[in-house]
């Protein structure tokens, strides 16, 4: 049966603390992490590394109407106040804004990072990255030089996408060097930041219509000692995947014999976009090419939800084969759009081995709570289930 979702609203007495929460919480946004104590802590570490920084100016600029602003454009907020502030030179800008981060040894995880007495890491650094990527395309070398040492902080992957957009001789020549670096937070933006699709990142409509420039970062990548970046590598590869599908098939194909098992995991972890469209060259590549044999009963509680709530999916296999069947088992909520069409959305679900004639149960829960991604509307939702990429029941 269709699942009915209904829309309600978190209510302002909650929202204010006015009243008892009697609605479920929502995760603090992360717009919030760009914020007036990172504004201090710039205008402390800034005014450290340059005796001549107009720290009062420049908080003065970055809180004039920061509150009412979304996270990206806070990003951006914050960059125009240290376009404003900071020296006009941006060699010497550059300077500044190194001397201003904290002391690292290479191998730190960028999330243990944080301002502090010894300098700036972290959130703080995101608007220093964008100032970068605003005055350095005039000077591309020491910017990219500047990005270098701010990865290390807090990434860089979008900063340096505007230089290979203007400059890719140059951008890529530099991302090559980086596959090579000591540092692993340097190697990820090698990869991170040459991404085609990049979340919150501006499109680069070159390599979504010819990855190949990337090819030989993430050739070099794909053995890296670090897991961080490896998961880079195929997160970029399954970027590709969306576009260019022959390509990345091709590749797993061509990497996967005598794979480590570190090169295992990354290769289907880039797999994943195409295994759940159910792509019969990649699903051949994993052994996942035959249909299930057997029955599949998809059973889902409760029939009407509200958005916070949880879907309780349970599915009933029984296998007709006279060997083991290995499945990989995703399923696909047709949200309804404003429109009152429906739109799928592929979910993972389980990669299993059914032993023959074996039957068994499988139960998951799908939250239904709001998301930054994806609004939800009123109306009747499908879910459809798929075994090794083709579909088996619908509720």
């Amino acid at each position: 049966m269709p699942v009915r979702i209904v829309v309600v609203r978190i209510c302002t007495a909650c929202v204010q603390g006015a009243a008892p929460l009697c609605c479920r919480p929502m995760a603090e946004p992360f717009k919030n992490l760009i914020n007036r104590e990172g504004v201090a802590a710039m205008r402390r570490q800034l005014r450290r590394a340059w005796a001549g920084f107009d720290g009062a100016r420049f908080e003065a600029l970055a809180l004039d109407g920061l509150e009412a602003l979304g996270l990206q454009a806070r990003v951006q907020h914050l960059g125009a106040a240290l376009e404003a502030t900071l020296p006009e030179d941006f060699d010497a800008a550059c300077r500044v804004i190194e001397a201003s981060l904290v002391p690292v040894r290479g191998d730190e995880e960028l999330g243990e990072l944080r301002a502090g007495e010894q300098g700036l890491a972290g959130w703080p650094v995101w608007p220093l990255t964008e100032f970068v990527a605003r005055r350095g395309l005039d000077h591309p070398e020491r910017a990219l030089r500047c990005l270098h040492a701010l990865t290390q902080r807090f990434t860089a992957e979008w900063a340096v996408r505007p230089f290979i957009v203007a400059q890719p001789e140059l951008a890529f020549a530099t991302l090559a060097r980086w596959t090579n670096d000591a540092s692993p937070h340097v190697r990820r933006l090698a990869s991170e930041g040459s991404r085609p699709r990049l979340p919150w990142g501006l499109q680069l409509k070159a390599l979504i219509a010819d990855p190949s420039p990337t090819l030989p970062l993430l050739e070099a990548l794909l053995d890296d000692p670090s897991e961080y970046v490896r998961r880079s590598v195929a997160n970029h590869l399954n970027d590709i995947a969306k576009d260019h599908p022959a390509l990345v098939v091709g590749w797993v194909l061509r990497h996967l014999p005598d794979a480590s098992p570190e090169r295992r995991a990354l290769l289907k972890h880039a797999s994943r976009t195409l295994i759940k469209q159910g792509d019969a060259r990649m699903l051949k590549a994993w052994g996942l090419g035959r249909r299930f044999a057997g029955t599949a009963t998809l059973g889902l509680q409760p029939k009407k939800i509200r958005v916070g709530d949880s879907l309780a999916l349970t599915l009933a296999l029984h296998s007709s084969a006279k060997r083991a069947q290995k499945l990989v088992i995703d399923y696909a909520v047709h949200h309804v759009k404003a429109n009152g069409e429906r739109s799928p959305k592929v979910f993972k679900g389980w990669a299993i081995e059914l032993a023959a004639g074996e039957s068994r149960t499988l139960a998951k829960q799908h939250s239904m709570r709001a998301v930054t991604t994806r609004r939800y509307h009123a109306g009747r939702h499908a879910i459809d289930l798929r075994i090794n990429g083709e579909v088996v029941a619908e509720a």
